[in-house]
């Protein structure tokens, strides 16, 4: 259903901008001036501009239905971005040695997330025992 509503948009956008290829008899009937166009849209840019006093509600759900498809519009061109970055990520690092290392075994490099995920527990020094005083000696 929604591929139909877009695919009637770009079809109006693509009818709209085609050029007639006629020239008919009545040019001057379709003509419009400079000056009536410029009237036209400050009149309509006016009007726009009190629009949400005349209907507040309309104003509020264009308001909040125009945050939620920005928010879709970013949460969509964000899986783009890491969909596109993972599609066209070089595969090699460059190193000759981890490259033939990779090769020969058949392993796939480490992925890059899978670094830093050590918890603080791990990352604590080992037991080495109680510490030497400096004044003990020790046979050799």
């Amino acid at each position: 259903m929604f591929f139909l509503l877009r695919l009637a948009f770009w079809l109006g956008i693509v009818l709209v901008l085609l050029p007639t290829g006629s020239t008919q008899g009545g040019a001057s009937k379709g003509e419009v001036h400079a000056a009536d166009a410029i009237s036209a849209a400050s009149a309509t840019v006016h009007d726009l501009r009190g629009f949400c006093t005349r209907e507040p509600g309309a104003c509020s759900v264009g308001s909040e239905i125009a945050t939620t498809m920005g928010y879709r519009a970013q949460a969509g061109a964000k899986m783009l971005y890491e969909f596109l970055s993972e599609v066209l990520a070089p595969r090699d690092t460059g190193s000759l040695a981890g490259a033939a290392g990779t090769a020969a075994t058949g392993k796939a490099a480490a992925r890059p997330d899978s670094q830093n995920t050590l918890i603080p527990a791990d990352l604590a020094p080992a037991w080495h025992g109680p510490p030497l005083h400096k004044d003990r000696r020790h046979p050799v």
